[in-house]
């Protein structure tokens, strides 16, 4: 019984960082309704990013620990701002008018460009940073030998503060009043004064500095965020949002949660080369019986 709550409480840290990313992807999603792949990219870019600027400045520029990690924290969020207006001004705004697959193939572009950019930075090696916080936390006492360390509580923290700051930013602002309304009517929204384009821009902004942060948890809690994981955590997020909801960020979280959770019980007590098929092929299922569901319903 230990065990397993053991990895339940793992789990909690990797939905925490799970749910960051749905979210950020409805941001997206609910605006355009379009299949963005770029969300996994600018999690691992971000993170490789961090990573290899707090090493320059450590080695190189003979920072200390925290000031190399600051150094790197602004490098990283300076190329992911930079990232999402180029994203939102140069793919969604000319192929706006487009087909919903003119998207998936630029931002797929964009994935695999960001995946070769930190590969070529990093000299296709790994970098890794020192662990942190690595202290336990015994939460149900020490006789229990059950535990998170002191990192993790941080970084559920964080993510449990930004999913709910979000979302009452989304439910008790101006600002989430008026995003509901572009994803329900952009073009009855146009025509009470709001720019969707601006409204677009600004919510690609904050869904990369969404993903970007659970890039920076990521980091500093792995000690290193491959350059080839991209791709695997964009189609992740698709699917989970799939079958949670596509218009409502929170739903969303809160299913990429859930899978979080199922990803460290299943690395318990199954093998991990398996992992990924058994989440895709659960993912495939609750698409399948939510399909079928809707269609009934319209019938």
């Amino acid at each position: 019984m230990s065990y397993f709550l053991q990895l339940l409480l793992n789990g909690i840290h990797n939905a925490a960082l799970y749910a960051l990313l749905a979210y950020g992807y409805v941001l997206i999603h609910g605006l355009t309704h379009r299949t963005d792949l770029s969300l996994g990219a600018i999690f691992a870019f971000s993170g490789q990013t961090f990573i290899l600027a707090a090493a320059f400045g450590f080695s190189v520029l003979w920072m200390t620990m925290p000031a190399a990690l600051g150094f790197g924290f602004i490098i990283a969020a300076l190329y992911v701002t930079a990232a999402g207006y180029l994203v939102a001004r140069l793919i969604y705004t000319p192929l706006d008018a487009g087909t919903r697959n003119t998207v998936l193939v630029a931002t797929l572009g964009l994935t695999i460009f960001l995946m070769e950019l930190s590969r070529i930075a990093a000299d296709t090696r790994d970098y890794w940073l020192p662990p942190m916080l690595a202290s336990p936390v015994f939460i149900l006492g020490q006789a229990a030998y059950i535990s998170l360390t002191q990192l993790q509580l941080v970084n559920i923290g964080i993510a449990l503060a930004v999913v709910l700051l979000a979302e009452l930013t989304m439910n008790r602002t101006l600002a989430g009043r008026i995003w509901r309304a572009v994803s329900d009517e952009p073009t009855a929204s146009a025509l009470c004064g709001i720019d969707p384009v601006s409204v677009r821009t600004n919510a690609i902004l904050v869904a990369y500095g969404i993903c970007a942060l659970a890039g920076f948890l990521a980091a500093l809690y792995y000690g290193n965020v491959s350059f080839n994981t991209g791709i695997i955590f964009g189609l992740k997020i698709l699917f989970i949002t799939a079958a949670g909801s596509f218009s409502r960020p929170l739903h969303a979280a809160f299913g990429a949660a859930i899978i979080g959770m199922v990803e460290s019980i299943w690395g318990g007590y199954f093998s991990v080369l398996w992992r990924d098929a058994a989440i895709f092929s659960l993912l495939v299922l609750v698409l399948a019986i939510r399909t079928n569901v809707d269609e009934q319903e319209r019938v």
